[in-house]
């Protein structure tokens, strides 16, 4: 080959095209925007859902004697819902977050302690019903996975979620509430009979 013709064939070729610099900062700014957006729509639908539901009395606290420990667990809690419709959160009063969660049982109620977040107290009287579910909030679970504690609150009923560290605890618990909340009843018809 001549040196005329290394000179034409150096001539045709390009170089790779630069980096446009700024239209790539442009679009990681242009994205960050838009993800403090939408986190912020979140949280203020959140707060919007806190507002909705003021209506809901502050939550009660657990007695100076609840009496005699009959269960105790260890694990999350997932939430708070209208009863029977597992996908409507109940944001008032901390319901709504998410916390590991130490659950006690005594003949006085249920006593929910929530490192975290706030503790609330179930008493016997407003207790309705406990069963195995699978999902409360946005969390879904293996059949059976979840306690799902129906309770009285002020004029609403409320389906609380807990998941236990050792899900083999979930029947026993089921078992005991309800034994609990039927014998409730049964003094409650007895004494309205009077």
């Amino acid at each position: 080959m001549t040196p005329l013709e290394l000179t034409h064939l150096a001539a045709g070729e390009k170089s790779a095209p630069v980096t446009d610099w700024a239209a790539r900062i442009g679009w990681l700014v242009g994205l960050a925007l838009f993800i403090a957006l939408v986190y912020w729509l979140m949280r203020e639908g959140w707060k919007w859902r806190g507002t909705l539901q003021g209506d809901l009395p502050g939550l009660p606290t657990s007695p100076e004697e609840p009496g005699e420990v009959k269960l105790t667990m260890s694990g999350r809690y997932h939430g708070s819902t209208t009863a029977g419709q597992w996908l409507d959160r109940i944001v008032a009063h901390g319901l709504g977050t998410r916390s590991r969660v130490e659950l006690t049982l005594t003949e006085a109620g249920l006593d929910v302690v929530r490192p975290g977040a706030t503790d609330f107290f179930i008493p016997a009287d407003a207790l309705r019903e406990a069963l195995l579910g699978k999902g409360i909030a946005g969390k879904v679970l293996s059949e059976g996975g979840l306690l799902v504690v129906t309770w009285a609150h002020g004029d609403r009923l409320i389906d609380s979620g807990f998941r236990s560290d050792h899900a083999a605890e979930h029947t026993e618990w089921v078992d005991t509430l309800n034994s609990m909340i039927n014998k409730s009843l049964e003094t409650t018809d007895t004494e309205g009979a009077r």
